[in-house]
């Protein structure tokens, strides 16, 4: 048996195979915004407002090899009497990326990297959402890779040709 060859594949020898690599270098708040601009009124008010929840992604190289995603999510809650709340985040992650195929990185940036981000962005929005006084919001899942084919969809019908990849660091608007 002391003949045999370790095997290498996965085990943090740092040898690199050619093989597909991500990692998740670092997760951070970007930029958080909290109001409560009706206080103290907005607690006497007995009306359920409405949520208008938008979302947008960014991607910027960081580095060779790594990139950094912003899922920004805005929370606007709202009824005939005013604004109860507002809330904007800005949530990163630094990803680092190796071997990937070209056609994979794109779809990885904009559906699979905030889809890992999102829940930690969830939970920030429900903490600031009771500390302004109000219970808990825990937001609906997002649909990354439905938002992600609607935008690629819709650069098709623009150009009027075939889909191409979304651009790394425009935001992608979207509604939840």
């Amino acid at each position: 048996m002391a003949d045999q060859e370790p095997a290498s594949g996965g085990n943090g020898s740092g040898q690199n195979g050619g093989e597909p690599q991500v990692s998740i270098l670092a997760q951070y708040t970007k930029d958080l915004s909290v109001e409560n601009p009706s206080a103290p009124q907005v607690f006497s008010w007995q009306v359920q407002p409405s949520l208008d929840v938008q979302f947008g992604i960014t991607v910027n190289p960081a580095a060779e090899d790594v990139n950094e995603v912003v899922l920004k999510i805005d929370v606007t809650a709202r009824s005939e009497n005013g604004v109860h709340f507002v809330i904007e985040l800005s949530y990163a992650g630094l990803f680092g990326l190796r071997n990937l195929p070209p056609d994979a990185l794109q779809p990885f940036l904009l559906i699979e990297a905030p889809r890992l981000l999102f829940a930690f962005a969830r939970q920030i929005i429900a903490e600031a959402v009771t500390n302004t006084g109000f219970p808990p919001l825990l937001l609906d899942p997002i649909d990354f890779a439905g938002a992600y084919l609607a935008q690629l969809q819709a650069q098709q019908e623009q150009s009027g040709g075939t889909p191409q990849a979304a651009e790394p660091a425009e935001e992608e608007p979207g509604q939840s």
